[in-house]
């Protein structure tokens, strides 16, 4: 049974006490095998036979639930999808030069003008000089022409065109500048805190930033907000023009279950790549920048996101429909109400630590009536080492209604001798 380590104290008429309940979740989980701690797959980052390792800077550790894990990205990030939990950090916070992978945020806002109707895909946008002149990275559009939406898009997914960002911000804000204006206002909506837009491609300006949290943001709305669009992330390869190019993301050739996101490369900023991956119900997300190399990029992607899946696992906590503990209630039609969460409360733990979590319901009893079905009652606090520290609310699973008068007589006498 569980304990209740703050027992009732006496006192007067209608006192309150704080009830805190330990659950013994670790108890209760299913044990699993337990695999090496934080070590690469076997080769995965060795060079072939007559082939020199990329050269780069050495080695330094990020921050992990597990200890120390070296990654010569320079900065770098992991979050589980679906629960938000942190698996890994280096410079997560550091603002830096996303390249391409701020298209991230262009994409995001051409899905929600698709969304809104405001676009359509087989609507055609016309190309200007300025598009067609631009450098890097080019899906090859045509100065004159037209171009429907969804050519363009898998232009800018699979090609990285920097012509096709163009002739997209230019179709919906009529310039490129005041498109990455509404990059800005768009990523203030979505909860970029640390993100500043001065293009609409990711081409180098000392202005242009983002971060790694906020690449990971970015991401996880795009697969959250737009499944119908997310599936251009997976293509392989686009043909425009007549010219055929391969989606430069490693990930998605590497990785099983890996299907998207976007590479980035300029000089200041080196290789760098947001990706996401899923496997069963588990949906991971990685972001780095800074890699020396090509090769070092798909090497990390393949470490990183393997890394993630193998020392990490989902476990439900609870379902929405448990009754987690009766809350006592005073004066009301019944003598206790349930706690239930509302929703299934799903945590991602490392795998060989799971027997250290810790699960705390804190409530104040006895709770008045009437009590409302759905009326927040308590909180559930998660805690444990390597466990991210989780704090959730607990809700009534059913209405109470007050006592009458008459009744309430009896039970107000007996309360006040029982104290």
């Amino acid at each position: 049974m569980p304990s209740r380590p703050d027992a009732p104290q006496p006192g007067v008429l209608g006192s309150t006490r704080r009830r805190s309940l330990i659950l013994p979740v670790a108890a209760a989980l299913t044990s699993g095998s337990l695999p090496a701690l934080a070590q690469p797959r076997s080769g995965a980052s060795r060079p072939g036979a007559g082939q020199r390792a990329p050269t780069g800077p050495a080695p330094t550790p990020a921050n992990t639930p597990l200890g120390p894990f070296d990654t010569i990205a320079r900065q770098a990030f992991i979050i589980d999808a679906d629960t938000d939990a942190v698996l890994l950090e280096k410079n997560a916070d550091e603002r830096m030069p996303p390249s391409s992978m701020s298209k991230l945020m262009t994409m995001y806002v051409v899905f929600s003008m698709l969304k809104e109707g405001r676009l359509k895909l087989d609507q055609e946008l016309p190309v200007s000089e300025r598009a067609w002149r631009m450098q890097g990275s080019k899906m090859f559009v045509q100065i004159g022409s037209t171009v429907p939406v969804e050519a363009l898009i898998r232009g800018v997914i699979v090609q990285s065109g920097n012509d096709a960002c163009i002739v997209l911000a230019e179709g919906i804000s009529g310039s490129e500048q005041q498109f990455a204006e509404l990059l800005n206002e768009k990523g203030k909506q979505i909860g970029l805190t640390d993100s500043t837009f001065r293009n609409a491609t990711g081409w180098p300006d000392p202005e242009h930033r983002m971060t790694c949290r906020d690449l990971a943001r970015v991401a996880r709305r795009i697969i959250n907000d737009f499944p119908e669009y997310y599936k251009y992330y997976n293509e392989r390869s686009f043909t425009w023009n007549g010219i055929s190019q391969e989606n430069r993301n490693p990930a998605l050739a590497r990785v099983p279950g890996a299907d998207g996101l976007k590479t980035g490369h300029t000089e200041e900023a080196g290789y760098g790549l947001t990706a996401s991956a899923k496997r069963g119900d588990r949906r991971l997300i990685v972001v780095f920048n800074g890699l020396p190399t090509m090769r070092a990029r798909g090497e990390e992607s393949e470490r990183l996101l393997e890394w993630g899946f193998r020392e990490f696992e989902n476990v439900v906590l609870f379902r929405a429909a448990d009754v987690i503990e009766e809350v006592p209630v005073h004066l009301g039609d019944r003598r206790t109400v349930p706690l239930v969460g509302g929703k299934d409360v799903v945590v991602t733990l490392p795998r060989q630590w799971r027997q250290r979590l810790q699960a705390r319901v804190k409530y104040e009893a006895p709770i008045a009536a009437p009590v409302l079905k759905g009326q927040e009652l308590g909180r559930l606090e998660v805690s444990g080492q390597g466990v991210p520290n989780l704090s959730l609310p607990l809700l009534a699973g059913a209405d109470v209604d007050r006592l009458g008068l008459v009744a309430r007589i009896p039970a107000v006498i007996g309360r006040w001798f029982g104290s």
